[in-house]
C-alpha cells in the first residue's frame, strides 16, 4: 500500500515542481503591450501577474488584472499585485518616482525603431531571467523581415502616406508615419517610400494642404481593430491626390500593425501582400 501511495503522489509533485519552474523570477506588470507580448514570447508569461487595459495579445492576457495605461495608471492596483518589476513609459515620471519610493523595480519602455524592438526584447528577457529565451526570440524577426524585403526586390515602390489615425469620417486631425521610427521601418521592408521619410520625426500631422503637395500615390490606413467601411470614402474629398484619384486607398486592421513586438513580421508581410499583391499570387496567406 506504501508504495502504491507513494507511486500516485509523484506525479502531483513533479506537477507542483514544473509549475514552480516556469513561474521562477520576478513577479512582472507590464503597462507596454509591446512589452507584454515580448514576456510571453520568451516563456515568462506565468511571471506577468498584471497587464495594461490596452493588452490584447496573446490571449492569456484576458486572465491578468488590468491596471490601467499610459495616462491612468493604477498604482494601488499594481502595489497590491506585489510586483517585482514594472515596466513602464519613460515618459511615466511620476509613476517612476512612487514605484522607486516603494522599492519596486522598474523596466524603461520607449517608442524607436525595429532595432529599438529587438533591443528592448533581449535585454527585457534578460531582466526577468529568460536571457537565452530572449536572445533567440530576437533572432526571428530579422529572419521574417529580410524574407518579406527579398520577396518585393524588384518591385516599383510608390510613394506612400502611412496614416494610423484621424477623426472618424473624415480626413481632418490625420496622423501619419514620419520619417524615424517602426512603422516608416516596416513600409521600407515592404517595398515603399515614405512620403515623409524626409521628415526627421514618429509623427507628422497632415493637413489637406500638405497631403495635395506630397502626392502620395497610394495611402494605407492602419488600424487597431476593424471598423464599419466609410461610405463613401472621406478621402474623395482630395480628388487631386494621386492615391485617391487612382483608387489606391488601402485599410489594414489589427494591432500588430502598431504594435512594435514580436509580430513586426506579420505586420511587414501584410502591408507587403497590400502594396505588391502580385509578388504573393503564388504564395498561401
Amino acid at each position: 500500500m506504501l508504495l502504491v501511495f507513494v507511486g500516485a503522489c509523484r506525479p502531483r509533485e513533479d506537477a507542483r515542481a514544473t509549475a514552480e519552474a516556469a513561474t521562477a523570477g520576478p513577479r512582472v506588470v507590464s503597462l507596454v503591450p509591446a512589452v507584454t507580448e515580448m514576456l510571453f514570447a520568451v516563456g515568462a508569461g506565468p511571471q506577468v501577474v498584471g497587464v495594461s487595459s490596452y493588452d490584447k495579445h496573446p490571449a492569456e492576457v484576458a486572465t491578468r488584472p488590468r491596471v490601467g495605461a499610459l495616462l491612468d495608471p493604477d498604482l494601488e492596483r499594481i502595489l497590491s499585485l506585489k510586483p517585482d518589476l514594472v515596466v513602464t513609459y519613460g515618459s511615466q515620471t511620476a509613476l517612476h518616482e512612487q514605484l522607486a519610493r516603494a522599492n519596486i523595480a522598474t523596466f524603461t519602455y520607449r517608442h524607436g525603431g525595429i532595432g529599438d524592438t529587438l533591443e528592448t526584447f533581449a535585454a527585457v528577457a534578460t531582466r526577468v531571467g529568460r536571457g537565452d529565451a530572449g536572445r533567440a526570440a530576437a533572432q526571428v524577426l530579422p529572419a521574417q523581415l529580410t524574407r518579406n524585403r527579398m520577396r518585393v526586390e524588384g518591385q516599383p515602390r510608390p510613394r506612400t502616406l502611412l496614416v494610423f489615425g484621424r477623426e472618424p469620417g473624415t480626413i481632418r486631425h490625420v496622423w501619419a508615419s514620419g520619417g524615424v521610427g517602426f512603422l516608416h521601418e516596416l513600409l521600407d521592408v515592404a517595398g515603399a517610400d515614405n512620403v515623409f521619410g524626409d521628415v526627421a520625426r514618429e509623427n507628422i500631422q497632415a493637413t489637406s494642404e500638405l497631403l495635395l503637395a506630397r502626392a502620395p500615390e497610394v495611402i494605407v490606413e492602419l488600424r487597431a481593430e476593424t471598423r464599419v467601411a466609410e461610405s463613401p470614402s472621406p478621402w474623395l474629398a482630395l480628388p487631386g491626390v494621386p492615391a485617391v484619384r487612382l483608387g489606391r486607398v488601402l485599410s489594414l486592421s489589427g494591432d500588430q500593425m502598431v504594435v512594435p513586438g514580436p509580430r513586426l513580421g506579420q505586420a511587414a508581410e501584410a502591408l507587403a501582400r497590400a502594396l505588391h499583391p502580385d509578388a504573393f499570387a503564388h504564395q498561401p496567406k
